[in-house]
């Protein structure tokens, strides 16, 4: 009798979760507590790091297992804006498809334009890059998501090409600073810069990321579209919504869903513009949209209520996922080890030469991201020491802000600890294992791109304008 070898399985993308908390954990074992003095920034009113006074801590950074698995409690708790912002976005969502506005609407586009798909993509592409680099667009991207997957569907795409339009397009603009409040800006005010200056050589590695970007997504779609089995979603079981195939007609009904659906997220922007809204006040707008939708799509009050409760039932996968990769950067947080990292790399980009200096900065920044992976978090944590780290070494301080928004969003493609990334993957329903797989080719091009972005802007003393 033969017995059949049992197949590797890839483990859950929970399971992978919990493996990096309890890496985390045993990496407070050995390295030291420490950490740095803290003061007010007079002209960014940030909390910031004071160079020079790191001290090491008395006592073990050490967790036991009972407080490491509490952090999941505590990952919960702290990602709880945008646990409940995907749950309400699911529901909302939910509630504009069982009118069978976004399924008409979409059928409409393609009739008239899906001859020119990979123009409309490209487009989709360029604008989530604008709204990455000018905005910050970062966790709002997931809002966009179930629509763009809609899209893909009726060009006959996978899952994985509408989370690349949506999330790696707003990366796109978010990574190459423009002018990304969030980070460029933060960054060139604590360096002591003029806000938003050096734009015209942020602008040249832009648009080569952008090209790159586009050139990498539709060769995927190109290639997808000849060989469905070729694409990385090929195996996986997803649920998908019942699709006939056949035309949805654009009732009054429906194209009034639509206008309200598109005026929500045109009042999205404007209030994220003007007033800096963020995931409760989107959140809020999306629900009252939500129930606007489906008294206007005919649902009436118990059906709207059921296509809520269904949506945000899909979204649990999702929205628990944000919580517990949560729980690797509280882990480093508690164990106190983020600070060390921080003051034993930047002991040893001291005594480089210049050039070399450089790209350690730069490769260091790249690192951190994973331990701290908010941008505007990473600048009050980094730049008030790089800034005069690199006056020491003869690199300008515009190249130490290059160096850290390049480090602080190019990994973003690719570190579980970050919750827009996390949501944005969990919505789209694309395996973390695989969408991993897809995008680390285009990490490593970026990566690339960036050293010798770097590399050129110490070559040509890269200053303030």
């Amino acid at each position: 009798m033969t017995v059949k070898k049992k197949r590797f399985e890839v483990p859950h993308t929970y399971v992978l979760l919990l493996v990096m908390v309890l890496i985390c954990a045993l990496l407070a074992l050995v390295v030291p507590a420490g950490a740095y003095e803290t003061a007010k920034d007079v002209a960014t009113g940030r909390t910031i790091k004071v160079p020079g006074t790191f001290q090491y801590l008395e006592g073990s950074s050490a967790m036991n297992f009972f407080d490491v698995m509490k952090e999941f409690v505590f990952g919960m708790e702290s990602s709880s804006d945008i646990i409940f912002f995907i749950f309400i976005l699911g529901g909302a969502f939910t509630i504009v498809q069982d009118t069978g506005a976004m399924a008409g609407g979409i059928h409409a586009l393609v009739r008239r334009y899906g001859k020119r798909q990979d123009l409309i993509l490209i487009l989709f592409i360029f604008i989530f890059s604008i709204f990455g680099g000018t905005i910050g667009m970062a966790e709002e991207v997931i809002v966009f998501v179930p629509l763009v997957v809609m899209l893909c569907r009726q060009f006959k795409l996978d899952r994985m090409v509408a989370l690349a339009v949506c999330m790696i397009g707003a990366r796109v603009g978010f990574t190459t600073g423009l002018i990304n409040p969030f980070t460029v800006g933060v960054a060139q005010g604590l360096s002591g810069l003029p806000m938003y200056s050096g734009l015209a050589y942020r602008l040249i590695w832009y648009a080569l990321i952008l090209v790159v970007t586009c050139w990498y997504i539709l060769r995927y779609a190109h290639k997808i579209q000849k060989d469905p089995t070729s694409s990385i979603m090929y195996g996986v079981d997803v649920e998908e919504d019942a699709d006939s195939g056949e035309e949805v007609e654009l009732t009054g009904r429906r194209i009034a869903v639509l206008v309200l659906f598109f005026a929500t997220m045109a009042f999205m922007v404007y209030g994220v513009f003007r007033y800096g809204w963020y995931m409760e006040e989107i959140a809020t707008i999306f629900l009252i949209m939500g129930i606007l939708a489906g008294i206007i799509g005919g649902l009436g009050a118990n059906g709207t209520a059921k296509s809520f409760v269904r949506g945000a039932k899909d979204m649990t996968y999702a929205a628990l996922m944000v919580g517990i990769a949560k729980a690797i950067l509280l882990v480093l947080q508690d164990g106190g080890i983020i600070d060390t990292i921080i003051y034993l790399c930047a002991g040893a980009l001291e005594h480089l030469p210049k050039m070399i200096a450089v790209w350690g900065m730069y490769i260091f920044q790249l690192v951190l991201n994973f331990f701290i992976p908010s941008g505007s978090g990473q600048a009050a944590a980094t730049m008030p020491i790089m800034a005069p780290l690199a006056d020491m070494l003869g690199i300008t301080r515009q190249t130490a802000v290059l160096c850290f928004h390049y480090g602080d969003g190019f990994t973003n493609l690719v570190v579980p600890t970050l919750g827009s990334l996390m949501g944005a993957v969990a919505v789209s329903k694309v395996p973390f294992d695989r969408y991993l797989k897809w995008v680390a080719p285009l990490c490593a091009v970026w990566c690339l791109i960036g050293l010798v972005s770097v590399t050129g802007a110490v070559l040509i003393n890269y200053g303030p304008f």
